[in-house]
C-alpha cells in the first residue's frame, strides 16, 4: 500500500519555498541578468540592470525580499499518478493556504489580495481564489511537486484573437504591440522572460501564456524544434526595438522568450503575452512519502505527457516519434 505524504510535511515545505522564491532569484535568471548586464549600453538600463544585481545580493544576504511589491503568490502543483496525500485534496489545500497566510507575516510578503468590490483585506494573501492553486499530473511516480511563484498581478499581460491568416507575421506584430506598450506604458518591470500562449480557448490561451513565462527556465527551449526555433527569433526581435530595463532606452528589454501551444478551434489563433516581472520569482520542492525533500527552482512543469498529443498516452510511442 503506497504511503501517503504527511500533511504537515507539506505545510512546512510550502512556508520555505514562499521564503526562498520572495528573496532567492533562479540562478538561470540572474546568469540571463548578468550577461544583460554585460551587453547593455544603454546608460539609465546599465544603471537599472547594476542596481537590480546588487539589491539580489543584499536580499539575500539581509533575508528580506528582493522586491517591496511581493505580487501575488500562486500554486502550482504537479503529482505522480501514484501520490497520496494524507487527508485528501482539500487537506493539501488547506495547506497550502496556511503556508501563505503564514509566510505573508513571517517573511513578511505585502498582502495584496483583496476583494474586488468591497476590497476587503484580511493581512494575509488569501481570500476567495486566493492564492490560486492549479494542477498537473504525470503518469508514474508516489510524490508532489509543489511549486511557487510570485507574479505581479497588475498589468504585464495581454490577449488578442488573431485569425489563421494573420500567420506568423501576425503573431510578430502582436508580440511587438505588447512590449512596446509594456515598455512605454509602465505596465511591465523589465528585462523580463516572455510567455506567449497560442491556442486554446480564451481562458486555457491565459493560461498557456502565463506557464510558459513562469514555469520554464531561461534557456529551456520548445521540444517542437519549428517552435524553439521562434523562441530564440522572438528573443531577438523583442531586443532589437531600442527599450531596456524599465523601459529605458536599451537593447535587453527580454531575458528570454518562451512559447507553449494548445490546440484551438479552426476559425481563430488566440494568443496571450506574459512579462515575468524582473524578480522571476518561484521555488519548487519534490516531496516523497518517506520524508525527503528535494528543492529545486526549475518547475520541469512541461514534460512529454503535458504536450501530449495522442488520444492515449504511449511513452515508448511519443519517443519514436
Amino acid at each position: 500500500m503506497t504511503q501517503h505524504i504527511p500533511l504537515s510535511l507539506i505545510q512546512s515545505t510550502a512556508q520555505t519555498l514562499m521564503e526562498k522564491a520572495a528573496i532567492e532569484i533562479p540562478q538561470d535568471y540572474l546568469d540571463g541578468l548578468k550577461r544583460a548586464a554585460e551587453t547593455e549600453d544603454g546608460d539609465l538600463s546599465s544603471f537599472v540592470l547594476r542596481a537590480m544585481l546588487d539589491n539580489y545580493e543584499a536580499a539575500k544576504e539581509d533575508r528580506r525580499a528582493m522586491c517591496g511589491d511581493t505580487g501575488v503568490p500562486r500554486w502550482f502543483v504537479k503529482l505522480g499518478n501514484d501520490a497520496r496525500i494524507e487527508g485528501g485534496m482539500v487537506a493539501l489545500e488547506g495547506a497550502l493556504r496556511r503556508a501563505t497566510a503564514h509566510a505573508t507575516h513571517s517573511v513578511p510578503l505585502r498582502p495584496n489580495r483583496v476583494h474586488p468590490l468591497w476590497r476587503t483585506d484580511h493581512d494575509n494573501n488569501v481570500g476567495i481564489g486566493a492564492p490560486e492553486i492549479e494542477y498537473g499530473f504525470e503518469p508514474e511516480g508516489d510524490w508532489i511537486d509543489l511549486i511557487t511563484v510570485h507574479k505581479g498581478g497588475l498589468f504585464g499581460t495581454d490577449y488578442r484573437m488573431l485569425f489563421p491568416s494573420d500567420g506568423i507575421q501576425g503573431i510578430k506584430r502582436f508580440y511587438l504591440d505588447s512590449l512596446m506598450a509594456f515598455g512605454k506604458r509602465g505596465l511591465a518591470c523589465q528585462p523580463a522572460i516572455i510567455g506567449i500562449g497560442l491556442g486554446g480557448s480564451k481562458d486555457i490561451c491565459m493560461t498557456l501564456g502565463k506557464r510558459a513565462s513562469v514555469l520554464r527556465t531561461v534557456g529551456s527551449r520548445n521540444s517542437d524544434p519549428r517552435i524553439a526555433a521562434m523562441e530564440d527569433e522572438f528573443k531577438e526581435l523583442g531586443n532589437s526595438i531600442g527599450m531596456g530595463a524599465m523601459g529605458f532606452v536599451g537593447k535587453n528589454m527580454v531575458i528570454d522568450c518562451n512559447i507553449e501551444v494548445g490546440y484551438c478551434h479552426t476559425g481563430g489563433m488566440p494568443m496571450s503575452v506574459h512579462a515575468f516581472c524582473l524578480s522571476s520569482r518561484r521555488s519548487v520542492a519534490r516531496l516523497w512519502p518517506d520524508g525527503q525533500v528535494e528543492y529545486r527552482t526549475d518547475p520541469d512543469w512541461f514534460t512529454p505527457y503535458q504536450r501530449r498529443e495522442t488520444v492515449d498516452w504511449e511513452p515508448v510511442q511519443e519517443a519514436a516519434e
